[in-house]
């Protein structure tokens, strides 16, 4: 979870890989007038986030129900977000991605072919709410290059002893 631009997706595919675990881009759930309303530069409000958050809810509900480990990336911005996501108050921990505003703008500036511009950082910045101690997560900052980044979240997790299936 984090800001666009955080590193969600890339961190995602690295661990997804190394754990052969299913891996979601959580972009693909959005509805169609979330992406359009996106480009246009104009940011989501709760009552957009909503349906898509249904579906990043049932997705992960699907994997606990099977007994599957998953990894889904998701902006996951306020407490009520992941509060949606974690409904059930089990099976979920969330990986914040933290960074700062230059970091992260340097980053979506040199993006391509994705549908968040830059002019919606602030945005996200704004809805923002940090993980509480209460809520499963860990925080992993996002200064150090995406595989030292994946590392430190499998020693976080505490996955030592979950067998590497992929390529690293």
């Amino acid at each position: 979870m984090g800001v666009s631009g955080c590193g969600k997706t890339t961190v995602a595919h690295i661990l997804a890989d190394r754990l052969g675990w299913l891996f979601k881009e959580g972009d693909d759930l959005h509805p169609q007038s979330n992406i359009v309303k996106m480009k246009g530069g104009r940011p989501l409000n709760d009552s957009d986030r909503r349906r898509w958050l249904e579906r990043v809810a049932v997705w992960v509900e699907r994997q606990v129900d099977a007994g599957e480990n998953g990894l889904i990336s998701c902006s996951a911005l306020k407490r009520s977000y992941r509060d949606v996501i974690n409904r059930r108050g089990s099976g979920v921990v969330f990986v914040f991605l933290a960074g700062s505003k230059t970091t992260i703008a340097q980053r979506l500036a040199a993006r391509q072919a994705h549908f968040m511009p830059l002019s919606l950082l602030d945005s996200q910045f704004a809805d923002l709410e940090d993980p509480q101690p209460d809520e499963p997560h860990i925080t992993v900052d996002i200064d150090p290059p995406p595989t030292v980044i994946a590392q430190r979240i499998w020693r976080e997790l505490g996955l030592d002893d979950v067998v590497e299936t992929g390529a690293h």
